[in-house]
């Protein structure tokens, strides 16, 4: 059984997000690479949980229907994917030509081998060096209780003991998602918060880290690397503070908190210096990119409520400033409609 917990969540965790990301393949070329497929996918799952999640904890429904609508969700994106795929595939293959500079030099392998290195020792470390941290007495259990129980937020996850609705944290069910993963692979959800997790999210932000440093390096390829090799070592040096980004990255990456600076916020930066590119460029801005964005705008609310706030002010300084640099003052109005996700759960934090 457990070999084949481990098969369902990897197919939860790897083949399922890399699959969706078929539907961003128009965001950018750098939309067919996988880390980006495999970014874009996940995001959107997180936007569909959020938005499939949060009506059935506020009106007190059970589990069950979380995991029922998630799956089906989840199966018309594949089915979309497969759709896209086909419809890619009979398109005329375009001639590329390779650039002859492109060759690796010895010293960038060499490079390349010391981040897969790092990358691999700070995986096993993240599961080898687990440990229980004073959050997990609430995150963690509200996941237990979940799976076990049937219940969302209706149980106090201290003693267990039942009590009313916690529509407070019930606006960022990040836990509710760990328990689904537990649910549909029969693996405990301590084991999938504290061994899963910590590998697939960690493996994911370099990931991201990968697509924003060829951003930046673009003429100088050499030095992506590099630029990923100097990231690995501020996170394996990182935890000088208790509530360092790398803190939660590599000891917390099973808290929502985790996965909104290690790997949303990355994401919407990412994706806002590929709106300021194209906005530069005189590109057009393709609706997938827009959908997308706004998936991860949502999936920020899923991980923190405090996201909302965050991604908001992060989202409308850049919208401004590429509306006033660029004299693009069409910008505005789509970026705001991307916002709409943080203004509505905002409101409903106000009123709950």
């Amino acid at each position: 059984m457990t070999v084949i917990g481990i098969f369902l969540l990897c197919i939860w965790l790897l083949a399922f997000p890399a699959a969706i990301g078929e539907l961003f393949i128009g965001v950018d070329k750098q939309a067919k690479k996988l880390p980006f497929r495999w970014m874009a996918g996940q995001i959107c799952l997180w936007g569909g949980f959020q938005f499939l999640c949060v009506p059935l904890i506020l009106t007190q429904k059970d589990f069950v229907y979380v995991t029922l609508l998630f799956t089906a969700y989840t199966g018309i994106l594949l089915l979309l994917s497969a759709v896209a795929y086909l419809k890619r595939k009979k398109r005329p293959a375009l001639h590329i030509v390779k650039d002859k500079g492109s060759g690796r030099e010895k010293s960038e392998l060499i490079a390349w081998g010391i981040f897969a290195v790092l990358l691999v020792f700070q995986l096993i470390q993240a599961v080898r060096m687990t440990y229980a941290d004073g959050d997990d007495a609430y995150y963690v259990a509200v996941s237990s209780i979940t799976e076990n129980a049937g219940t969302m937020y209706r149980k106090l996850p201290y003693t267990g003991g039942t009590t009313e609705l916690d529509a407070r944290h019930g606006l960022a069910p990040f836990p509710i998602w760990i328990a689904f993963l537990a649910g549909i692979s029969g693996i405990r959800t301590v084991s999938v918060a504290h061994v899963a997790l910590p590998v697939a999210l960690i493996a994911m932000t370099y990931g991201i880290f990968y697509l924003i440093g060829e951003r930046l390096f673009a003429k100088r390829r050499r030095f992506l690397p590099v630029f990923l090799i100097f990231t690995e070592l501020l996170v394996l040096f990182g935890d000088y503070s208790f509530y360092t980004m790398e803190n939660f990255m590599i000891a917390r990456s099973r808290q929502g908190k985790a996965a909104l600076g290690s790997i949303v916020i990355p994401v919407l930066f990412l994706l806002l210096l590929l709106l300021l590119e194209k906005v530069q460029e005189n590109e057009k801005i393709s609706v997938s990119y827009w959908i997308l964005l706004a998936l991860s705008v949502t999936a920020a609310c899923l991980c923190s409520t405090l996201g909302a706030l965050l991604v908001a002010m992060l989202m409308g300084i850049t919208a401004v400033c590429g509306a006033v640099c660029y004299r693009k003052w069409k910008l505005l109005a789509p970026t705001a409609f991307c916002c709409a996700p943080c203004v509505a759960f905002a409101v409903l934090y106000l009123m709950l």
